[in-house]
């Protein structure tokens, strides 16, 4: 009976270590069978000179990303230059401005599909959740079914009827401007004639404690004047229920709806993926519908952090993540040197990016290399034969081995301890702390650390060997 039951026993840790090695094999395989990508974008305006640098690196990447606001207006020139790089083996992307719809869907509409698998997908606007925190993005409110404009400097604001424009500024103060037409659009000969009307401006700012200051300027006066018995139309309270964005959460949800009605008015298919690129929030580009997500390398940001934000968010929410080496500096020579460049590269590779782009832009840029020098096609040369074609560099075999979850919404820049949060408001108390968890646990884990959001639509239980939570180890 012992012999029997010990049998026994040995033939289950038997199928248990094959079933073991089997489901490992097919996770290696599946790993390993994921495609790659690299290679550079061509952001000039000459067909000709996208050609030469096609010609230059063709032997050594995989894709060609045609990054020119000038080319995007002329569907022949974009597939002039398709074709002349799927013809020379390469895979294509076409990026479009956030506000050239109406460009990406006429060109979309008239694709005919001739180039197959090698036309990965449309990069549809640039750096937009870094935009909502350093400069201007919209949100959309779904109560009224209106977009909101975000300044630079905090200040949010609509029209809410024809005359009347109103905004918030975070630290409570809120703005009306009202513009009043008179007079006639018409000359004494009966023609239109705009110098006829007369504008008068009103501006009128509310602030929490009670105060209403009131000024008036019109064409004839154009110096604003102080008017103590204006009749008021809102109180401060009144106005302060017209905003829908005074929490993270409705800041979140109005970026997030915000990028996914442009991205809903793309006429693509599951073949033809949506691509952009962003320095931080990237979690966020992804719920408002991107299928990929190119994370910045460059500005001396940590690059660990970078990536653990870009492929935690995309492990998570099952979309496809990569990296774009950008700037290091605002000056020539623009980019990293070339080791630099190929560390980032292969940091990014053994992370398990599927794309890897180099950024090819300057405004004094001349010529199809543009920022590009020797030294850069060097390391992408040596990065294409010592990495990706090396069977001793694993594409993916740096896993994360933890994973650091930040507050629902928290749209903090993290780029520093001081970095705004949705671009509206400073640090708050969690910032401090967020701020020295992420520093340890990055110097103990490196890329084997993912950071994401806690959210209910994805659960991060059972994803990670360790989970640390923004304000206690789980």
């Amino acid at each position: 009976m012992r012999k029997v039951f010990a049998l026994l026993v040995i033939i289950l840790i038997l199928v248990s270590a094959t079933a073991f090695v089997v489901h490992f094999s097919l996770f290696v395989e599946n790993r390993e069978m994921k495609p790659f990508y690299v290679g550079v974008t061509y952001c000039g305006n000459s067909t000709e000179e996208a050609k030469t640098l096609i010609d230059r690196v063709k032997s050594y990447t995989n894709l060609f990303v045609l990054q020119s606001g000038p080319l995007q207006r002329n569907p022949e020139d974009i597939n002039e230059i398709g074709n002349y790089a799927v013809s020379s083996g390469m895979h294509f992307v076409i990026y479009f401005g956030s506000d050239s719809y109406w460009l990406m869907k006429n060109w979309l509409n008239t694709y005919d599909r001739q180039w197959g698998d090698h036309f990965l997908g449309v990069y549809f606007g640039d750096e937009l959740a870094g935009k909502m925190i350093d400069y201007e993005a919209w949100l959309w409110d779904s109560a009224t079914n209106s977009l909101w404009l975000k300044y630079h400097d905090g200040l949010i604001q609509r029209s809410i009827d024809e005359n009347t424009t109103i905004g918030y500024w975070f630290n409570g103060k809120i703005e009306l401007w009202i513009v009043e037409i008179s007079g006639s659009p018409y000359n004494n000969e009966g023609l239109p004639d705009p110098s006829f009307l007369n504008y008068t401006y009103t501006l009128i700012d509310y602030y929490p404690n009670g105060t209403i200051i009131t000024k008036i300027s019109d064409d004839a006066d154009p110096f604003p004047k102080i008017v103590e018995d204006y009749n008021l139309t809102y109180t401060y309270e009144e106005l302060l229920d017209i905003c829908p964005f005074r929490t993270y959460d409705e800041v979140a949800e109005g970026f997030i709806e915000g990028l996914h009605q442009d991205l809903l008015r793309i006429p693509v298919n599951e073949e033809i993926s949506t691509f952009t690129a962003d320095y931080a929030l990237y979690w966020f580009d992804y719920k408002a519908g991107y299928d990929v997500v190119l994370a910045s390398l460059g500005w001396n940001h940590t690059i660990e952090q970078d990536i653990a934000l870009a492929r935690g968010a995309a492990e998570l929410q099952n979309k496809t993540w990569g990296a774009i080496i950008t700037w290091k500096y605002n000056h020539p020579p623009y980019l990293d040197s070339g080791d630099a460049i190929f560390d980032q590269m292969r940091m990014a590779y053994e992370a398990g990016a599927e794309y890897i782009v180099v950024f090819n832009y300057a405004e004094d840029m001349e010529g199809p290399y543009g920022t590009l020098q020797d030294k850069h096609f060097d390391a992408l040369e040596r990065f294409w034969k010592e990495v990706v074609q090396s069977s001793a560099v694993k594409h993916g075999s740096v896993e994360a081995e933890a994973v650091l979850v930040l507050p629902e919404n928290y749209g903090w820049g993290m780029r520093n301890p001081e970095d705004k949060i949705w671009g509206l408001w400073g640090p708050d108390d969690k910032s401090q702390q967020i701020w020295e968890l992420s520093r340890n646990l990055l110097d103990q884990y490196g890329l084997g650390l993912d950071i994401v959001y806690e959210d209910p639509e994805f659960p991060v239980a059972g994803k990670y060997p360790q989970i640390y939570y923004w304000n206690h180890t789980g």
